[in-house]
Parts: C-alpha cells; sequence; structure tokens
C-alpha cells in the first residue's frame, strides 16, 4: 500500500528545519518532496533552481524570494550552477506575496547576521510581487487546484487533449504527488487556513472545503500537519 496523498513518501521526506542563514546547494542536485513546520522565506543571493510544491511550480534566480507557509512540502532541483539561499524564518502571519522580488538580497542577508526580526521588517518593506513564470500544463494545472480543489480532473485533460494516465504521469514527474494528490493538499491547506484564522465550527470548515464529512477533513489536517484540527487552532490559531 503506498503513502497518503498528503504525507511523506519516504524517510528523506520528514520535517526538515530550515536553520536559518546561507545555506549553499551543489549544481544539479535535487531534495526530493520535504516537509518544512516552520514558516520561512528563502531568498536566493546566486545561482538558481526550480520548486514545485503546495504553492506550485517556481522557477528562481538571484533577487527572487519564495515564502513557505507552515507545514508546506516542495521539492528542489538546482540548476548546474547551484545556489546561495538565505534561509529567514518568519515570524507571526506573514501577509506578503508567496513569491517575489527584493532589489538587494545581500542588504536582507547582512541584516539577518545580527538580527533576524529586522531582516524580516526588511524584506516585508523592499519585497515586490513577482508572478509564476510556469506556462507548461503542469503548471496551469497546479494553479487552477490551487484556485478550485473541486476541479474535475478528466474535463481538465479533455479540453487540453490530454490523455488521463499522461496528465497524472507528465503531473507527477513535475510534483512528485499526482494532480488527485496535490487536489487533497490544496483543500487540506485551505482547511488549514480557515481552522486557524477563524472560529468557524470544524464541521462547517469541513463541508465548505468539500470534504466528505469532518473525520475526512480530520484525517487529511494530521497527515499534512501531525496535529488535529483543534490542536492546530489552539497552538496557532484563532482565540476568541
Amino acid at each position: 500500500m503506498g503513502p497518503e496523498p498528503n504525507s511523506p513518501a519516504c524517510s528523506c521526506c520528514a520535517p526538515r528545519a530550515a536553520p536559518p542563514g546561507r545555506m549553499r546547494h551543489r549544481g544539479g542536485e535535487t531534495l526530493h518532496r520535504h516537509l518544512h513546520e516552520q514558516p520561512f522565506a528563502a531568498i536566493v543571493l546566486a545561482g538558481g533552481y526550480v520548486e514545485a510544491g503546495d504553492t506550485g511550480r517556481h522557477c528562481v534566480s538571484a533577487g527572487d524570494v519564495l515564502v513557505h507557509g507552515a507545514f508546506e512540502r516542495h521539492l528542489d532541483r538546482f540548476d548546474p550552477r547551484g545556489a546561495e539561499v538565505l534561509v529567514l524564518p518568519l515570524k507571526g502571519r506573514w501577509r506578503g506575496p508567496v513569491r517575489g522580488r527584493v532589489a538587494d538580497p545581500d542588504a536582507i542577508a547582512r541584516l539577518a547576521e545580527s538580527d533576524l526580526i529586522a531582516a524580516q521588517e526588511l524584506l516585508d518593506r523592499d519585497i515586490v510581487v513577482r508572478a509564476s513564470s510556469g506556462i507548461d500544463w503542469p503548471d496551469l494545472l497546479a494553479a487552477d487546484l490551487l484556485a478550485a480543489p473541486d476541479l474535475p480532473l478528466a474535463k481538465w485533460a479533455k479540453q487540453r487533449g490530454l490523455h488521463p494516465a499522461s496528465l497524472s504521469r507528465g503531473f507527477r514527474q513535475q510534483f512528485e504527488v499526482t494532480p488527485a494528490q496535490f487536489r487533497l493538499i490544496a483543500r487540506t491547506r485551505r482547511g488549514i487556513d480557515r481552522v486557524i484564522e477563524t472560529g468557524t465550527t470544524l464541521a462547517t470548515i469541513a463541508v465548505a472545503e468539500g470534504f466528505a464529512d469532518q473525520a475526512h477533513m480530520t484525517r487529511s489536517i494530521m497527515r499534512q500537519t501531525g496535529r488535529s484540527p483543534r490542536a492546530l487552532r489552539s497552538e496557532l490559531g484563532f482565540s476568541g
């Protein structure tokens, strides 16, 4: 029996703590799909890579910023030149863009050496939105599923002249999950956001986000975060 749709597929996908500071990656290196429990911003200082994960697929280079929420999973494929990336932990709830760009990433890196909070404040002031660069059909499908997790996959494939098996295989080659798995992840992340940010009953959230029932949502959130919705709300979320 294979892994659950939004669970780690193997030991290499266990939660990774993203230590603050500069990280260097070898040319051609691949980090397979893995989990980060804590939110952080990845600021590219040099080189480049492609990231494919819960927010879509992003091709980034020096000056680009990718912001990751808590409990996100993604994979990274580094260019032949490798990459140097500043990992900046984020405190509080990030309200800026998922993908952006800064004019002087090195200034943020230097500030982060002495004051992580000030570095985050500088990032918040300087970041400008940058649209995703993905134009292949897997990128379009990921974007459509993020916008509407109930999207009928067979209909989407037919409209673009793709066989359902080719759709599943091609998407998985890029994201290491199938479109159906990605859809459940998208639905689960929407549920997590509503659990954390509102006082809406869990049963109401489950229905609104397309789960079969509250138990179904609870199981999916447990697989994604390792916490029940009630524990997640108590730890991170709505308090009144």
